[in-house]
């Protein structure tokens, strides 16, 4: 019944018992009974030992208790248990044995309560104990106070008590439960045909056995009892110990809230020892993390998480991720590590990072300007800021809007603005260096065009009349305009004669298309006080156009 190590006296005195058994079954002496005494003084002065081992261990977790109540107190609470458990067994079996010598020796109770073995008389009795603990019929011992049955289910129930402790997965893995339930012994299987005959348990320690063997029996199952607790207790201090995470790298690593930094702001990290399990792979899983769960023992991923894209190799976690959508990237998960006294702890991480589009900014600065009176188009960024980000605004006499890196100006004066560029970083914002400035300007004078042509043409009457218009045209100018001619006067030289025309549009008048049809080769046309009316409202006089007719 013994479980776990025994110790050189225990080998000892458990083969004394085994020989005497043996000779008390050859009926010898009521010397070999004296024997039974020596034995089951010595089976006292272990359990006693073993108590005391015991009371050591109890005292490593109070102190254990007051260095770390909050990791200690789960297994010291459960230490008690295992005390409770033990010491109720072994008094019921010390009462057990003082009752068997009450009644064998027919002594009163309180005299009974202080006789050793040594002192009783009736040590050779085996009528008595046997009808105590079995009953008239071995085939069924009976059941009750004082009975083997009785015993049988105490140190069943004890020792299924003591393997439950174990059953906690948060405090203990799996392993540990079958290595206490195949460790603790306290077996009360039956023995088995012998010579014929079924031998119980029951039968097997207590029938036809005299005083002396059965008291020296039960001393040997009180120190089975205090075996096992030692078992418990220690594996149970063992797990408090064994919460602390070995670990057998050491490297330094460097620790920034971010690796991007503006010139003139201050660049802050840390930088510390990091101490890791190379042998050990933990479990990394990325997800949605729940922020208000505070104890390490409950998974604070919302869902299963994606275990798969992270691999651990030499107890470092290594992420390889495909960027996909531009700006501010967040992601986070829990490294889920298993305790050395079974269970898990779960430890939440978030990060993030900046992708951006590869680009080059490339920049004329001779010829930053600004146009007054129309939509000047501007891109900005700046590296390392999501374009959501950026915050935008102009300095001069005008306006800006716009977002997400793309604005519009747009000046009504002045000779000079300037853009302001900031960046929101979490909950502050910090300007992104100086301003650019910019000149403003008006917009250049357009030219007037006659059949696509400007300046001094020569044309064929027919081309210009079909012409029918004088079209406003920015030569050079990348802007999207549509300047409009307001007036213009067309002079025709007919035989020496000037005839002078106006018109309020762009259009030839029908007065004009008439002067017009009764020209001959070599008369003249001129086309001028061209007023151009422009986008920023004002009136520009334009270059004049002179024609030639020809056949």
């Amino acid at each position: 019944m013994a479980g776990g190590k025994e110790t050189p006296r225990q080998k000892m005195i458990s083969m004394m018992y085994l020989v005497l058994t043996a000779l008390l079954a050859m009926n010898v002496s009521k010397d070999i009974l004296n024997a039974f005494v020596i034995v089951n003084d010595g089976l006292q002065r272990t359990n006693e030992n073993f108590g005391k081992k015991n009371d050591k261990t109890y005292n490593d977790f109070a102190a254990a208790l007051a260095k770390d109540e909050a990791k200690t107190k789960p297994y010291y609470d459960k230490a008690m248990q295992a005390k409770k458990l033990a010491g109720d067994l072994v008094q019921y079996i010390n009462l057990l044995k003082v009752h068997l010598v009450k009644e064998t020796d027919k002594l009163e109770q309180n005299i009974a309560d202080t006789t050793k073995l040594a002192n009783v008389n009736s040590k050779d009795n085996y009528d008595v104990p046997t009808q105590i603990l079995i009953g008239d019929n071995a085939a069924s011992p009976k059941d009750g106070e004082f009975t083997a049955v009785e015993l049988k289910k105490k140190i069943n129930d004890t020792r299924a008590a003591l393997v439950k402790l174990f059953e906690d997965e948060k405090l203990f893995l799996p392993t540990v439960k079958k290595e206490i339930d195949s460790k603790i012994g306290l077996e009360t299987k039956d023995f088995g045909m012998m010579n014929g005959t079924m031998e119980t348990w029951e039968t097997g320690n207590f029938y036809h056995l005299p005083l002396a063997a059965v008291v020296t029996n039960l001393s040997k199952m009180q120190g089975d009892v205090r075996n096992a607790e030692a078992d418990v207790v220690n594996q149970l201090l063992s797990a408090v110990k064994g919460k602390d995470f070995t670990f057998d790298k050491l490297v330094a690593k460097v620790i920034a809230p971010s690796s991007y930094v503006l010139a003139g702001d201050e660049y802050k990290a840390e930088v510390l020892l990091v101490a890791f399990n190379s042998t050990t792979a933990p479990k990394i899983i990325l997800g949605d993390v729940d922020t208000t769960k505070k104890d390490d023992t409950v998974n604070p991923l919302k869902g299963a998480g994606d275990s798969t894209s992270i691999k651990v190799e030499g107890g470092l976690g290594k992420l390889v991720r495909q960027t996909s959508g531009e700006g501010l990237q967040t992601w986070g998960g829990v490294i889920k590590v298993e305790k050395p006294g079974g269970g898990y702890n779960y430890y939440p991480f978030k990060s993030e990072y900046m992708v951006a589009k590869p680009a080059i900014a490339v920049s004329p600065t001779k010829m930053n300007v600004f146009y007054i009176g129309v939509d000047n188009p501007v891109d900005v960024s700046a590296a390392g800021v999501a374009p959501d980000n950026l915050v935008v605004n102009l300095s001069g006499q005008g306006s800006m809007s716009g977002s997400k890196g793309k604005y519009t100006v747009r000046v009504n004066g002045g000779t000079e603005a300037t853009v302001n560029v900031s960046a929101k970083f979490g909950a502050t914002t910090k300007p992104m260096g100086q301003g650019v400035k910019f000149r403003v300007k008006r917009i250049p004078d357009p030219y007037a065009f006659v059949n696509g042509q400007k300046g001094d043409i020569t044309i064929k009457k027919g081309m210009l009349i079909a012409s029918g218009a004088v079209i406003p045209k920015m030569e050079g100018f990348d802007f999207d305009l549509t300047p409009v001619i307001s007036s213009f006067t067309m002079t025709v030289s007919i035989k020496g004669v000037l005839s002078e025309m106006n018109a309020t549009s762009n259009k030839w008048t029908p007065e004009m298309i008439s002067t017009l049809q009764k020209l001959g080769t070599g008369a003249k046309v001129y086309i001028e006080n061209i007023k151009c009316r422009m986008p920023d409202g004002s009136v520009r006089n334009l270059p004049s156009v002179n024609c030639k007719i020809q056949l």
